[in-house]
């Protein structure tokens, strides 16, 4: 019996841990939280939704620039994120380094 004490404990703890970390934030801050930006694999980021590239871009931009991007900005760098993404040699490259040479030799 005191085994299974034991392990209750740790689900109870593991529980309150998850809870007090997610506790009152919102939907859209836990994407914020768990969303990439630029570090983001492009394998990961062509199997994103047309709302999940808007923010990972949104995201990767803002930081890079260190202010909010306009709409046209974000289109455009999505283009072109999806276009190097989908041509490079190394799934696993991070969006801010797709480009180019990624497409010859794998990064």
């Amino acid at each position: 019996m005191r085994h299974t004490s034991i392990r209750h404990r740790i689900a109870g703890i593991a529980f309150v841990v998850t809870a007090a970390a997610f506790g009152g934030v919102g939907c859209d801050q836990v994407e914020e939280a768990v969303n990439r930006g630029g570090d983001t694999p492009c394998n990961e980021y062509i199997a994103q939704s047309a709302e999940d590239k808007r923010t990972t871009v949104t995201k990767y931009l803002e930081n890079d620039r260190g202010s909010a991007p306009d709409a046209t900005t974000v289109d455009a760098a999505i283009g072109a994120i999806d276009l190097m993404c989908r041509a490079q040699a190394n799934a696993g490259t991070p969006i801010r380094e797709a480009d180019i040479s990624g497409i010859i030799v794998p990064k």
